[in-house]
């Protein structure tokens, strides 16, 4: 992860979505970001790369999703220098119905997360704002 990253989960805004399957299942942002970047740079190597992270834990969170559901995310084509992984449909599927989950939520919560937004303490916001303009 770069700094900027680093910098960036510090300061998310908004709601932070994981869904459990209640068996230990789960599929939250930073897999779905990693479906997204892999569709994008068509390699798993090169995603994890762009998202700052190992090929081994990219590989491995593919992997988790393959076995998580009885269609794979992805399919590989090994020797294909480059662009060797695309998604399958279900993979694009998942990609959607997540995005779907994360824009309801956000919608049915905007009034109560707007509630507690105006509710913070001003000093906390101000010491924000000092740290963007200092750098």
């Amino acid at each position: 992860m770069t700094d900027q990253d680093s910098e960036n989960e510090a300061h998310r805004d908004g709601l932070f979505i994981r869904v459990y399957f209640g068996d230990g299942r789960h599929i939250g942002p930073g897999m779905i970001d990693l479906l997204e970047t892999i569709r994008s740079e068509r390699s798993i190597l090169s995603a994890a790369k762009k998202m700052g992270m190992s090929y081994r834990r990219a590989w491995l969170l593919v992997d988790e999703l393959d076995r998580s559901f009885t269609e794979r995310v992805v399919e590989t084509y090994p020797g294909r220098r480059g662009h060797g992984t695309d998604l399958t449909a279900f993979g694009e599927r998942l990609i959607a119905l997540y995005r779907d989950i994360e824009r309801r939520s956000a919608d049915a919560t905007k009034s109560a997360v707007e509630e507690l937004r105006a509710s913070l303490a001003p000093e906390m916001l101000e010491s924000a704002s000092l740290k963007k303009q200092a750098r």
